[in-house]
């Protein structure tokens, strides 16, 4: 039985879980068009997880994947957190708000012992379960590979994918440098390879032992049709599905996504405090005149960075939000999620046949 098998779905399309913009509406819509849909559990606590879930479950009775962060836990620096804030305070002061006086944790991570939301997850059944940034302890893949779960998780080299693969994981999400959102790899501090999706995915496919999943710059189904070629099972789309109706994103983020920032996306790390590919706005222009000021450890700089988004849409300025957006952003077509699923499921038949 191959992997769309033991998942239960008909086509190679995933929703990514982008966090800020998947919704249960999304993942139910691209679920019962033939696809995976997903939701993400890493910006929320275990009572807005299972609220989460309790909402899909209402919409379908179909397959879905639920996404945990799994950063290191995070370790504060008092010294550049003020210097941080500080260095943010005349943003805040130009719409007429103040910044925090300290930065948290807003992000709870997967590897911190949290019985709560384990036991979310085993209530909620999904079929996968997916994690970004790392992996969870020993204990934890036990008990979900006891409960039935197939185990996804992102691979930015092939090294990260022997991890994964000796930890049990079922399958890789082979993210690959065009990809828009939190850049997956483990060590963030240390090197990073730089892969494109395609090039990833072949080396994955050849190499890791685990069915891989593309991900990075795929939006139309001649996208996804390269990624079966390189060697994929199948392809994952994030950014492709932002424009959607059923997504969460703000008016800003929909009217940036068809401007021309679209057209220049960058990776980086002043919003979170982690690597991550958005679309070019007044922040990530703030965070390349501020480039040697160093980072608090993530999630603290996310800590301040919403704040200072919230501060500024209160006035009319989205400049700031965390806009997330791969590399193939200008060819986002805005759709209901399920028409989109079945545009891609035509072009791919179109591109293969």
């Amino acid at each position: 039985m191959n992997l769309l098998e033991q998942i239960g779905i008909g086509l190679p399309i995933i929703q990514a879980p982008m966090a800020g913009t998947s919704t249960p509406a999304m993942a139910a819509a691209v679920t019962d068009a033939g696809g995976l849909g997903s939701i993400a559990f890493g910006a929320v606590d275990a009572k807005g997880a299972e609220e989460m879930v309790r909402d899909l479950k209402a919409r379908t009775d179909g397959p879905f994947n639920v996404n945990l962060f799994v950063h290191a836990a995070p370790s504060h620096d008092p010294g550049r957190e003020q210097a941080w804030i500080e260095a943010l305070t005349p943003l805040f002061h130009e719409y007429g708000a103040q910044p925090p006086t300290q930065l948290r944790a807003i992000y709870r991570s997967f590897v911190e012992p949290d019985d709560a939301m384990m036991a979310v997850l085993l209530e909620a059944r999904p079929r996968v379960v997916s994690f970004h940034f790392g992996l969870p302890p020993a204990e934890k893949i036990a008990a979900l590979k006891q409960a039935g779960f197939l185990l996804f998780s992102t691979a930015t080299s092939l090294a990260e994918a022997g991890a994964a693969r000796k930890a049990g994981i079922d399958a890789l999400v082979g993210q690959g440098w065009e990809a828009g959102g939190h850049r997956g790899i483990f060590d963030p501090a240390g090197p990073d390879e730089r892969l494109d999706t395609l090039s990833l995915t072949r080396l994955l496919a050849k190499e890791a032992g685990l069915p891989v999943i593309a991900a990075g710059g795929i939006m139309d189904g001649a996208g996804i049709a390269a990624a079966l070629d390189a060697g994929a099972v199948a392809a994952q789309l994030g950014t492709a599905f932002v424009g959607c109706p059923e997504s969460n994103a703000d008016e800003g983020y929909r009217m940036a996504l068809a401007s021309d920032a679209a057209h220049h996306t960058v990776m980086v790390d002043a919003i979170s405090g982690r690597p991550a590919r958005c679309l070019g706005n007044r922040f990530t222009a703030w965070a390349e005149d501020n480039a040697a000021l160093p980072r608090p450890g993530y999630p603290m700089v996310y800590d301040a960075g919403k704040a200072l988004n919230a501060a500024a849409k209160a006035v009319g300025e989205y400049g700031f939000g965390a806009q997330w957006a791969g590399q193939g952003a200008p060819r986002s077509r805005p759709m209901p999620a399920a028409e989109l699923v079945t545009l891609l499921a035509r072009e791919l038949e179109a591109a293969r046949y």
